[in-house]
């Protein structure tokens, strides 16, 4: 234990006569700083003028119906929905045009060393051959192609779903962006005037010790509150910047967006039943509901793969010199009748993969429906604990700024010391930071609710 001690004090207590045993030679002194005597370490200098005064452009104030419009036009993500759509069109094209008509035309020009001669005066092959073919190919009984065409139109119902789906996360997100930004702005407004506050008491402290009334304790003391309240109001500064930015991304802007006004989120409560019955409007159920069919769909059509093809094709050419077997013109008409018999299992494996998706779809929807009818259960409870929340923050915020009165006219009438009036400038500035997450805490609640309910964007 005693040697534990030692190492103990070893670590806490500098190094001198009293931890060295005898004929242990005197610590070396520790080096001199880095920096000159005076001034701040490296890490703790001042920020160079050329950041301090680095001129950036002012956000753009826009109203909370732009910011969501700009994101929904703008956002990467709604871009690259809206362009899937055009994907599933292609794809659906492609599908559809192997149940199409197709007229391909072909030309051939031959040139060989010499003519084929099979006896004297006979040609069997002349020198240079024109050979010109126009062939029309048409599927008459093709139902694969058929069911892959409906199949590729049902792609393109998914994609729209899909992109509805992707706006309204889209939506979600900057709405919550937006509100954020006007959470910052009280934020700022409350350490505003608690730096207000707190000068208000230096500048008293300094007037009280320049009269010979006060001392350099209180003075201190009120100095240092200001720098705290200073400190706090930098930080909601840096938190208002970086809200500001991330609506501006959100937004698809190549810079800062502001907020202009409160959003007016008003909403009409709805019951319970009513706010489940909204689910099944909501994009993400409906999304889910058209991947769920769509998969179905696929994995029930696969007994066409089992069917025959008919195709018919008609072929007419031209040759120029014409030979005893090839005459100058003539045309060929085919039909074509493919069965399926045996692929080495592959029509099953294919069906066997289809009704896994399908059955993951079905999965995936009830999934979504649940998580749906979860959200609106908790919007309905989270938007009344903020409420009850915020009316208590509010009262708090109110009773810390009465205290915060008294103690200061207390303070001016001698009848307590400055650190009553530090007390509760703290508590006053605690309060009323409480009382802005819980207003906002509202909003967003709001909009969780209107969101869960089917009733945003």
């Amino acid at each position: 234990m005693s040697a534990w001690v030692l190492g103990l004090l070893a670590l806490v207590a500098p190094a001198g006569p009293l931890l060295q045993g005898p004929g242990t030679a005197p610590a070396p002194a520790a080096p001199p700083p880095a920096w000159a005597p005076g001034t701040l370490p490296p890490p703790m200098q001042p920020v160079p003028e050329t950041v301090l005064g680095a001129r950036l452009a002012a956000p753009e104030p826009v109203t909370f119906e732009q910011a969501v419009e700009r994101a929904l036009r703008f956002a990467t993500s709604s871009v690259i929905a809206a362009q899937e759509i055009f994907r599933a069109e292609g794809l659906m094209g492609q599908a559809r045009a192997t149940a199409l008509p197709f007229v391909t035309l072909n030309g051939t020009v031959t040139v060989l060393d010499h003519e084929r001669d099979i006896a004297p005066g006979r040609v069997a092959q002349a020198q240079s051959t024109l050979y010109g073919s126009a062939t029309l190919a048409v599927p008459l009984v093709a139902p694969q192609r058929w069911v892959a065409w409906i199949h590729g139109a049902q792609g393109v119902d998914v994609a729209v779903a899909s992109e509805a789906d992707v706006r309204r996360s889209v939506a979600i997100s900057a709405a919550r962006a937006y509100l954020t930004v006007v959470a910052t702005h009280r934020a700022v407004e409350v350490s505003e005037s608690a730096l207000a506050t707190g000068r208000a008491h230096y500048d008293y402290s300094l007037a009280r010790r320049k009269g010979g009334v006060g001392n350099e304790l209180d003075l201190r003391r009120a100095e240092q509150e200001m720098s705290a309240a200073d400190v706090q109001l930098q930080v909601a500064y840096t938190a208002l910047a970086r809200s500001r930015e991330a609506l501006g991304t959100i937004c698809g802007e190549n810079g800062p967006l502001d907020s202009t006004r409160l959003p007016a989120l008003a909403l009409t409560y709805p019951d319970l039943g009513q706010a489940q019955a909204g689910v099944e409007g909501r994009q993400d159920v409906k999304a889910a509901v058209a991947r769920q069919s769509a998969a179905e769909a696929v994995w029930k059509d696969s007994w066409v793969d089992w069917l025959p093809i008919l195709t018919g094709t008609f072929l007419g050419f031209v040759q120029d010199p014409s030979t005893s077997t090839s005459p100058a013109s003539g045309w060929i008409g085919l039909v074509v009748l493919t069965v399926p018999i045996l692929e080495g299992g592959l029509r099953p494996a294919q069906s066997k993969e289809r009704g896994a998706q399908a059955r993951e779809a079905e999965a995936q929807l009830d999934g979504v429906l649940r998580q749906a009818r979860s959200e609106v259960r908790l919007s309905f409870q989270a938007l009344r604990y903020a409420v009850a929340g915020y009316e208590a923050a509010r009262r708090g915020a109110e009773s810390a700024a009465a205290a915060l009165d008294l103690a200061g006219q207390a303070y001016r009438a001698g009848a307590t010391s400055n650190l009553d009036v530090i007390d509760a400038e703290r508590r006053a500035r605690d309060a009323a930071t409480t009382a802005v997450i819980a207003e906002d805490a509202v909003r967003q609640a709001k909009l969780d609710l209107l969101a869960a309910a089917g009733r945003f964007p």
